[in-house]
């Protein structure tokens, strides 16, 4: 396949191994690139969108990840700078752009121009990993959800994803689609929760996961229990199921406003060890 004048070219099934070893420098912070280049072999059709690597001297030294979410790994500022080209060539079809700061930052000065105005930019997001046993005592009433349950949860979706996005994951007639990937997660055995006299009082799910890690998503409690505990021990319970039965090292990502979640991960004993930045449309 013919390179750019930058080196990039879109990538497939045969550069699977060598995105995985790229993406492997970083198996916690690249996980998201790790678990969708192993469940769609980069293909096109099942990636929803394309990868996109650069090489030099014939060897991949830097990708993208381009569906619903642009993704840079292990991309340095020349790196991010040459995406960022081949973006403006391409247009946009992406609905955030998310990754390292540095990454974001430099691929966001190169398109800015020309993308338009993003709804929300959040530069500062900490990036949290935990590799043991929490610190905090596990809630022992946190457990997977089950398909019975969907109706009780998926209302609960909804409530964290509008409130942690700013809009509504139902907008423009897409409640079927959310609803089937929440369906998809409890089936996945990737949904937690805790349920009082038949309501959700916490919730999490595995948004995606490795051997080397899981990432966490959609952490929420209710706005009327809150200030209970119930995050910290519902977040310790994921972590000692997590790591049990679905991979070593559990990580999120955090917006730095966000103190009582930010507190909440700290006393369950996540630690920082980069920064993510989140530009959204």
């Amino acid at each position: 396949m013919v390179t750019t004048r930058q080196g990039v070219r879109l990538l497939g099934p045969g550069d699977v191994d060598a995105f995985l070893d790229l993406a492997r420098r970083d198996p916690v912070a690249n996980v998201f690139a790790m678990y969708r280049a192993r469940t769609t072999r980069l293909e096109p059709r099942w990636l929803g969108g394309e990868a996109w690597g650069r090489f030099h001297d014939g060897e991949l030294v830097a990708a993208c990840h381009v569906g619903a979410n642009l993704v840079p790994i292990e991309s340095r500022e020349e790196d991010a700078r040459a995406f960022g080209e081949r973006a403006l060539a391409r247009g946009r079809s992406v609905s955030t752009i998310v990754g390292p700061t540095e990454a974001v930052r430099e691929f966001w000065r190169t398109v800015s121009d020309s993308w338009g105005r993003p709804r929300d930019l959040r530069w500062n997001q900490p990036h949290l990993v935990i590799d043991g046993p929490p610190t905090a005592a596990p809630d022992p009433g946190v457990r997977r959800t089950m398909r019975a349950e969907l109706d009780e949860l998926y209302p609960a979706c909804v409530a964290m994803y509008t409130e942690e996005v700013g809009v509504s994951p139902e907008v423009g007639g897409r409640n079927d689609l959310y609803r089937t990937r929440v369906a998809q997660l409890v089936s996945r055995g990737w949904s937690f929760a805790r349920f009082d006299a038949g309501r959700l009082v916490f919730k999490a799910e595995v948004a995606c996961a490795t051997d080397d890690a899981a990432q966490i998503q959609g952490v929420w409690v209710p706005p009327d229990r809150r200030g209970e505990g119930l995050a910290v021990a519902g977040m310790a319970a994921v972590v000692e199921l997590v790591r049990a039965e679905i991979a070593p090292r559990v990580s999120l990502y955090v917006n730095e406003w966000n103190e009582p979640a930010r507190r909440a991960y700290a006393r369950v004993g996540f630690q920082e060890t980069t920064t993510f930045s989140t530009i959204m449309f």
